[in-house]
């Protein structure tokens, strides 16, 4: 069984592979504070008895990344491990002006979206961010754009507007809010899917030819009934993307 854990700047999806079919995924918040052996009773009370043989690691997250390297080091000393960083074998070349400065998200999520959909392609994953990566029809990066996430709008326009507050991320009765709450989330939601279509566009007209555009990302569902150019929906893509890695690195 393969263990996948992929740490973002505020959840951490956990998957446990069982040849290459997903068997289970947890979804936890992350916890940069959190200390190597905490992490350890968090895994153990998620994988209960399974037999985990193989572990897979990507972090954008410096300091939880340091902590799940001790926890490997010391409760999982014999398991073979991966993790996801500069001189790990990828098979996706980054065509990047400095390829060091690739999240390791980005680059596993382009490897899983070229492996299920083939090229040219486009991930749009929304979390803490929202990412646009773009890949070649050869699997290669070209890059992308990152724009402000859909909680980190939410977080800002309550912290910053005097009569503004945190509202439920859902759709609304019409476009043309007829309340503070409808009118935030009318913004919020077919703000951000404007933005998606009109990024996505851009990028295939620069790239002179269409794309397969795939979301991930835990917010993804709340765009994709909106949106005119998602075609598909991958919530488990970086979890397959890191088994793609781990089968590299064998």
């Amino acid at each position: 069984m393969l263990l996948a854990i992929d740490v973002g700047n505020t959840n951490t999806v956990l998957g446990v592979f069982d040849g290459d079919k997903l068997s289970e995924s947890w979804r936890i918040k992350t916890d940069a504070r959190n200390t190597a052996d905490e992490m350890a009773l968090q895994l153990r009370g998620l994988l209960a008895d399974q037999s985990i043989d193989g572990i897979a690691i990507c972090s954008t997250v410096p300091a939880v990344l340091h902590e799940l390297r001790s926890l490997v080091e010391r409760y999982y000393p014999r398991v073979t491990t991966v993790i996801v960083e500069p001189g790990t074998r990828t098979g996706v070349p980054l065509l990047y002006d400095n390829p060091r400065e690739v999240g390791a998200d980005r680059i596993v999520n382009s490897l899983a979206a070229f492996h299920l959909h083939g090229g040219p392609a486009i991930v749009v994953d929304f979390g803490t961010s929202t990412n646009f990566d773009v890949v070649s029809a050869k699997g290669e990066f070209l890059g992308g754009a990152l724009a402000p996430g859909i909680e980190i709008s939410i977080d800002a326009l309550a912290a910053r507007g005097a009569r503004l507050f945190k509202v439920e991320l859902a759709r609304p009765r019409s476009v043309i809010g007829k309340s503070t709450v409808e009118a935030l989330q009318s913004g919020l939601l077919y703000g951000f899917t404007g933005q998606v279509d009109g990024v996505v566009r851009r990028i295939m007209a620069e790239l002179g030819t269409s794309a397969q555009v795939v979301a991930t990302g835990g917010l993804a569902p709340l765009v994709l009934a909106e949106s005119e150019t998602i075609q598909h929906h991958e919530p488990d893509l970086t979890l397959i993307g890191l088994r793609l890695v781990f089968e590299r690195n064998q």
